[in-house]
This record gives structure tokens, C-alpha cells and sequence, in this order.
């Protein structure tokens, strides 16, 4: 099974909170194997805000296991909280806020289609996203010669 996240963050020490919450994917989703495209900024989407975002794709291949997409989910957004347990993604009207760390699920599979009130797959807005396209890219080429 492959997995494709991007990571993004636009507060705090960026590159720390994106290379913590990598190896913490890699260890809450063990055993597997993790190729991390190289960094992208981004201005931030849906809202906003002067603080643009630093990205980076990651390539989960879980070594042959299946998981149910909201049990990786599960594993995201539990990452999300415990390093930026004071820092919500949304304000409380439901709108996009600056945040210290964004674990997105963008695709399982090459196409999954899954839809729960959760999670919906392939990542509904990944096409139009260059800071998700680009990594994907990035990552799906490298992952051809190395994984």
C-alpha cells in the first residue's frame, strides 16, 4: 500500500515541526518505508495571511499491509495534536487559521476512492495544488527507482 501526505506548516519553526511530524509518520504507520519530496512554499489556501507555508510530500510504502484510510487518518491527526496540541486548524466558525503543523492525506493507491464525514480520497482539492502536485510528482519518480 501507498500513501501519499503532504506535510505543511506556516508557524513556528517550520522545517522542525515538518521533520518531527515526518518521523513520527513513519513510526505510528510502522513497519514502512518513507521518501520525503524536497521542501515547497506556499501561500496559505481558503484563507489569509501573511505567513506562508513550507510543504513536504511524503511517499508511505507500508511494505505489503493494508490499512483502512481512517485508521491512517487516526494516525495524522493524532500527530497533528500532539505537537501542536494549542494550535486548531479551523476558528471556531469553521474557517482556515494559521497553523504549526497540516497533515493531509492526498492519495492511497494511485486512486483510491473513499468517502466518509472524515475523510475524503483522492484529497478533493490535491489537483489544484501545486505544493501537492509537485511533490507527488517528485516522489512517484523516485519512488519507481527506489522502492
Amino acid at each position: 500500500m501507498r500513501i501519499h501526505l503532504n506535510i505543511g506548516s506556516n508557524q513556528g519553526d517550520r522545517r522542525g515541526f515538518i521533520a518531527r511530524a515526518a518521523a513520527l509518520v513513519a513510526s505510528g504507520l510502522a513497519p514502512c518505508r518513507v521518501l520525503l519530496s524536497d521542501y515547497c512554499e506556499s501561500e496559505p489556501q481558503g484563507y489569509d495571511s501573511p505567513h506562508p507555508f513550507l510543504n513536504r510530500g511524503l511517499l508511505v510504502d507500508t511494505l505489503g499491509r493494508r490499512l483502512e484510510p481512517e485508521a491512517v487518518l487516526d494516525v495524522t491527526q493524532a500527530i497533528e495534536r500532539r505537537l501542536a496540541p494549542d494550535s486548531p486548524h479551523r476558528n471556531p466558525d469553521g474557517s482556515y487559521r494559521d497553523r504549526c503543523v497540516d497533515i493531509d492525506i492526498i492519495d492511497i493507491d494511485g486512486g483510491m476512492i473513499f468517502s466518509s464525514p472524515r475523510l475524503t480520497l483522492p484529497h478533493p482539492k490535491a489537483s489544484e495544488r501545486c505544493f501537492v502536485i509537485i511533490p507527488m510528482r517528485e516522489l512517484d519518480a523516485r519512488a519507481n527507482l527506489t522502492i
